[in-house]
């Protein structure tokens, strides 16, 4: 068992950490909306009088095709990890919302596709079955579209991929660095937008407004996805310091370094992983701090459940780890009352023993519930154990009966348990049935939805 002292020291800083924030998620949705009235209005300034049929088409491409351009840069700008988006509305939020977009673009290439090939067919003199020839006139004679046919390829094929039946069936490293190539495809798509987009010939100002939103997005992710990085680990140079087993099929892996502390990593927040192995080094994983940051030693503890996981055992002492973050806002500022539950489920309880170490707190303030299929599953129980004694906390763990019966965390049971749960704020983090079924029981026993904090680090 790996054990890293320092919880009142973690208590302290997490105290001078705590502000309260508001979530930025609604005005940021205000701003994204107005963004898109903006672009229908470019476009219905420029829309003169629609006399047929093919204008209708054609101008049905146009606007979805300027729609398709402004959420190509939103895309970008939710894989670039700005921390006002990673730490205050949430990494499992921005993914929602990346994934989300990533739809409706595509949805909306297709459509400016089609229309715009459609009516210009129309306009030569064929019907729906001139739109591939009329494709390949328009990619071998009009400027840039021989570069946008590539981005509106690669689009294609990363949204192909991941479609949920599909990309499960594709290693996540695989499926990760291809995903990497959105980057590409708006690259390879924006240009064709200025040099054949009729509202940005005779409006300059809508030319600069897209540049500079191409240009104010690119530079977000070039600075936190690559120059943040760099700087991080070149301060912080991190290593393994060691890896042990703390239960059946689960490891921690203490990382040492230069002034840690000073990341501003909170309890509850993840990293990216990228231990610099033999085998591993292609590999970037998210997984959470399991205790708070100390100066000289961060702790990760993990689930064998896939191969970059079950290689963690075999890391040596030494051994270069790149990390990036820290993302997350399931943090100590989410609390809005002065009592909290915390719920793990499995390698849950990662992100939830850190938090139970340094959320503040009275004795008989916090209780943690620990999910597991067995009393040897139940991992860091020892350190839980000895946490709640020291700060007068309430540990519980519910695990399978002998004859493999699942316990029971319904409403009833959670009023029974704690019959003001209502007036708790949770902290929830497992798998997503597990979290889906508890967040139920939550809702059920008189739990507010603003008060139960989850997280999902599945990216």
């Amino acid at each position: 068992m790996s054990t890293i002292a320092g919880g009142r020291a973690a208590r302290r800083q997490t105290l001078r950490r705590i502000r309260p924030r508001r979530n930025p998620a609604v005005p940021l949705l205000l701003a994204v909306w107005a963004g898109a009235v903006g672009v229908v209005w470019l476009w219905w300034s420029n829309t003169p009088a629609i006399a047929n049929n093919t204008d209708r088409i054609l101008n049905a491409g146009r606007i979805t095709g300027l729609l398709a351009g402004y959420l190509m840069a939103l895309v970008v700008l939710q894989m670039a990890r700005v921390p006002a988006l990673e730490r205050r509305v949430g990494s499992d939020r921005v993914a929602r919302w990346h994934a989300m977009s990533g739809r409706y673009t595509l949805c909306l290439v297709l459509a400016h596709l089609i229309l715009t090939m459609y009516g210009y067919a129309l306009q030569a003199g064929l019907g729906f079955s001139g739109i591939v020839q009329q494709t390949i006139d328009s990619v071998n004679t009009l400027p840039d579209m021989g570069k946008a046919a590539i981005g509106t390829s690669l689009l294609l094929f990363i949204g192909l991929i991941s479609i949920g039946g599909i990309r499960r069936r594709i290693p996540y490293d695989t499926w990760y660095h291809i995903h990497l190539l959105t980057y590409a495809a708006v690259y390879l798509s924006f240009w064709h937008q200025l040099s054949t987009g009729n509202d940005f010939a005779v409006q300059p100002a809508a030319t600069t407004a897209w540049y500079a939103l191409y240009g104010a997005v690119t530079a977000l992710a070039l600075w936190y996805r690559v120059l943040v990085p760099i700087r991080l680990n070149m301060r912080h140079r991190m290593r393994v310091a060691d890896v042990v087993e703390e239960a059946p099929g689960v490891v921690s892996v203490l990382i040492s370094g230069r002034r840690l502390h000073r990341i501003g990593a909170e309890a509850g927040q993840f990293f990216r992983w990228r231990f610099l192995a033999p085998g591993m080094r292609l590999s970037s994983h998210p997984y959470s701090l399991s205790a708070a940051p100390r100066p000289n030693m961060l702790r990760i503890t993990v689930k064998s459940i896939g191969d970059h996981s079950a290689r963690l055992r075999e890391l040596e002492p030494g051994t270069r780890v790149w990390a990036e973050g820290p993302y997350g806002a399931m943090t100590a500022s989410r609390r809005r009352s002065g009592k909290v539950l915390l719920i793990a489920g499995g390698v849950g309880i990662t992100p939830m023993r850190a938090l139970f170490e340094t959320l503040p707190g009275s004795p008989g303030d916090l209780t943690l519930l620990y999910r597991a299929n067995s009393t040897q599953d139940l991992a860091l129980w020892d350190e839980l154990a000895a946490i709640a004694d020291e700060r007068g906390a309430r540990l519980m763990y519910a695990v399978n009966s002998p004859d493999g019966e699942r316990p029971d965390i319904s409403a009833e049971t959670l009023r029974r348990k704690l019959p003001d749960v209502d007036s708790h704020d949770v902290f929830l983090c497992g798998p997503p049935g597990f979290a889906q079924q508890v967040y139920e029981a939550l809702r059920g026993a008189g739990v507010p939805a603003r008060r139960i904090h989850h997280e999902s680090f599945e990216m």
